[in-house]
């Protein structure tokens, strides 16, 4: 648990760097009162505000990790992977220094406000226009520095999107993992002690880990090249607490989970 509060605080530090490198917001007036927005948008804004959503998510698992309300921590682990994709695909633009027509069109959607007329809400006809998460998916996919083979990247992403998406949407058989037990009921106050609580725990490293990975992505793409050192030195600590300093060959894997289904 210490290494999982570690993080986070490694997280917090680092955030602070990555965002003294953008615009802050400024506050205006609107007829529902003062708000903060930005004055200009821009793709470095748009993954500072997803890694903010992404460090305050690690804070929400580690509560609901020690509450044993794994379901609820399932469910936001579900909005964690878009926010590490998102990252992922707004990386692949700042690397680059320039924008695809699918990321200028995923940043007019991201700073689009909710209402087009604050002063009556009802009478708002605003709709968006989201980027089809399967095109964010295939762009990290054709990434080149990828281990895996494009194809089974994107399938790998949409797995793990179908995998979570029970808990988001209360499909039965997500929610009967709360029931068990002798005699079997749902178990409502949580699952601390139950078979659950291995697999939550195993979750909660990956979700932690990955998060942490999309913190050096960034620092990469802003060419933060000592705090990359510094992350990078974090995450050999990191491994080792947890005994992970060896990892398969990626595309291996891949293949075998592909003949395991034949």
């Amino acid at each position: 648990m210490r290494t999982l509060i570690d993080t986070i605080h490694t997280c917090d530090a680092s955030f602070e760097q990555l965002a003294s490198k953008v615009d802050s917001p400024v506050l205006l007036e609107r007829p529902g009162g003062s708000v903060f927005r930005y004055k200009n948008t821009s793709v470095e804004i748009a993954v500072i505000q997803k890694l903010a959503r992404l460090i305050t998510s690690l804070r929400a698992c580690l509560v609901l990790l020690q509450a044993g309300l794994f379901q609820e921590m399932f469910t936001i682990m579900r909005t964690m992977d878009e926010f590490t994709e998102d990252i992922a695909f707004l990386c692949i633009a700042i690397r680059s220094g320039k924008q695809t027509e699918l990321h200028a069109k995923y940043i007019d959607e991201f700073f689009q406000e909710e209402f087009d007329n604050p002063n009556n809400m009802l009478d708002s006809s605003q709709k968006r226009h989201r980027v089809p998460r399967k095109k964010i998916q295939a762009a990290i996919a054709a990434m080149t520095e990828n281990q895996v083979n494009p194809s089974d990247s994107q399938a790998l992403h949409e797995t793990i999107t179908k995998m979570m998406s029970g808990y988001v949407h209360g499909a039965s058989e997500h929610i009967l993992d709360m029931y068990g037990g002798d005699p079997p009921r749902y178990h409502l106050e949580g699952l601390r002690g139950t078979p659950r609580e291995t697999a939550a725990h195993r979750y909660c490293w990956s979700y932690f880990y990955r998060s942490f990975l999309s913190v050096v992505e960034i620092a990469n793409a802003f060419g933060e090249h000592d705090l990359v050192k510094q992350l990078y030195q974090f995450r050999d600590q990191f491994e080792k607490q947890w005994d992970r300093t060896e990892w398969p060959d990626a595309d291996a894997s891949v293949r075998a989970l592909r003949e395991r289904g034949t």
